[in-house]
């Protein structure tokens, strides 16, 4: 019995489980064992099964220098990819294949594997390319390639290495990088190309030069190896369309083979753990199940979390840039009173992106033994864009400037020196003193000027995700826990609803707008980040300081 055949009976007999996407193609491809267009021929699959099991040794804990046994899925995939020939040429019958899998299932070790196979087995005088999109990505399987070899011939007898190449001395392949850095992408004479993460890839500037350097091979080879992202529109999501045309039968195309590790669906992560295993062929064996109850608990609680757990370790593409709150979030309704923190110490934060716009500032204040954060708050809006910016956002500013909600300024920009005389009238009014303000460093010199004046201390925050990343997670969990208390203000609750969550490929995020629409203002909401990021750096001595 074949190893395809093998896996197909662990899958009807739920030993083990895939999705219903792999079920589909597995079950073709089956099919296409009898079919008289192809011949099934085990034979160099299972020369390279046979190489990789006994000649290549794992590199990274905590299987380091162990042997690399393969597991039932990697040796049908293996078997699938170089098993099926065409009976009118006897070549390799699959050019392209996709490989959508779930981090830390050994993807990056297999692919390192198989190339390195290739450099030792395969056709003399090949090249043999690791690309990505950027440099360090393409670095990975790079390095493993040469840590295998390594182990394979520590003394270099048979391979050499050096930064660019590894190569095999007797038959003049070689390995090397290909990334977005490469200056010259063309001109290579690739037979096995490995594209890894190209969720993160917005078009084919990689790809295409790839796919053309083996346009004159009679069995080149593309493996794409893969997690879902958040690039929307993006290299994969267009593969991936294309790959699941083929599988529904809306376009004939067998040289592609797409093995796609998915959920069925959202619900079943959330409810049905056994259901895990479909985006995650390694789980047990690699990936640890605790591991993975441990994600799903955290992204119950945080939507960064949220997505990057359901596009990382399940597969399920995510847009990258989803609304951050529910309404049930952020609609806080309890208020407090200023005369509350006569004399209190505060933390400030000013969002001054815009000048010409919508600015606002703000301050925490906490009372010794409450957990909560109260947040006191004032708008600025210059008055050439009151009438107009009602117009264009749907707002009445004139309302809420009455009702002492926003500070309408002189002229077309906000008047900078009366945010920070905002900060001076709370100690001239309540005697709150500011302990520390934080900012973004643009158009803040004038702001920063009367501060100064003011002998009040300021910080800059950079408006990024390695800056904003933790206290957008903290003030959500504060938010839903309900340890916000921001005078239910409608301006904030506005911005809130404005915002959402965009998540990098880290798992960092940060605010934009939702749709990315230019009168959906976030002012408000990128302010209370800002200051939270001020929380998070002066926790301690603040929380000393209050009476």
């Amino acid at each position: 019995m074949t190893y395809l055949e093998q896996y197909v009976e662990a899958i009807e007999s739920r030993q083990i489980i895939v999705g219903q996407e792999l079920d589909a193609v597995l079950k073709q491809l089956v099919e296409d064992i009898n079919d008289d267009r192809y011949i099934y021929d085990t034979k160099r699959a299972h020369r390279r099964i046979a190489f990789i099991e006994r000649f290549c040794k794992h590199t990274k804990s905590p299987f380091h220098g162990k042997p690399f046994i393969l597991e039932l899925w990697e040796k049908a995939f293996i078997e699938v990819v170089y098993g099926f020939l065409r009976s009118s040429t006897k070549r390799r019958r699959f050019k392209r294949v996709i490989l959508l899998i779930s981090r830390k299932n050994g993807k990056s070790t297999l692919t390192a594997a198989l190339a390195f196979t290739e450099l030792m087995m395969g056709s003399g005088g090949s090249d043999i390319v690791c690309s990505s999109n950027d440099d360090a990505q393409a670095s990975i399987i790079f390095l493993e390639i040469g840590a295998m070899r390594e182990m394979f011939d520590p003394s270099s007898k048979r391979t050499h290495k050096n930064l660019r190449w590894i190569i095999n001395k007797k038959n003049k392949s070689k390995v090397f990088k290909l990334s977005e850095k490469t200056q010259n992408k063309e001109g290579y004479n690739i037979e096995f190309g490995i594209l890894d993460e190209s969720h993160e890839m917005k078009d084919n500037s990689i790809a295409k030069p790839i796919e053309q350097s083996q346009s004159t091979k009679d069995e080149p080879l593309f493996v794409n190896i893969t997690t879902e992202g958040f690039v929307n529109d993006g290299y994969l999501d267009k593969e991936l369309q294309y790959a699941r045309r083929v599988i529904a039968g809306e376009y004939e195309d067998d040289t592609l083979l797409a093995w796609l590790y998915t959920q069925d669906s959202e619900a079943e992560v959330w409810q049905d753990e056994s259901s895990w295993m479909k985006s995650n062929p390694s789980l047990g064996l690699i990936k640890k199940r605790e591991y993975l109850r441990d994600q799903i608990n955290k992204a119950k609680l945080d939507k960064g979390d949220r997505m990057y757990v359901l596009a990382k370790d399940f597969n399920i593409k995510q847009n990258n840039a989803e609304a951050w709150l529910m309404e049930q979030d952020y609609n806080i309704s309890t208020t407090f009173h200023m005369e509350d923190f006569i004399g209190s110490i505060a933390l400030g934060a000013v969002d001054l992106s815009e000048t010409t716009d919508l600015t606002c500032a703000k301050v925490l204040l906490m009372k010794k033994g409450d957990p909560t954060k109260y947040i006191a708050t004032r708008y600025f809006i210059p008055e050439s864009k009151v009438i107009q910016g009602s117009i264009d956002d749907k707002k009445d500013y004139l309302t809420w400037a009455k009702e002492g909600l926003i500070e309408i300024t002189e002229g077309n920009e906000v008047d900078l020196s009366k945010v920070a005389k905002w900060f001076l009238d709370l100690y001239k009014h309540y005697k709150i003193r500011t302990y520390k303000t934080g900012y973004d460093n643009r158009f803040a010199k004038t702001w920063l000027s009367a501060m100064d004046g003011y002998g009040l201390e300021t910080e800059r925050v950079d408006q990024n995700r390695f800056t904003l990343s933790n206290p957008m997670k903290l003030l959500e969990a504060d938010l839903k826990s309900r340890l916000v208390n921001y005078n239910s203000h409608p301006i904030d609750k506005w911005c809130l609803s404005n915002t959402a969550i965009k998540v990098d490929n880290l798992g960092l995020v940060m605010p934009v707008k939702v749709n990315d629409m230019r009168n959906r203002r976030i002012d408000g909401a990128v302010t209370m980040i800002i200051l939270y990021a001020m929380w998070q750096r002066y926790r301690t001595e603040f929380l000393e300081m209050l009476r």
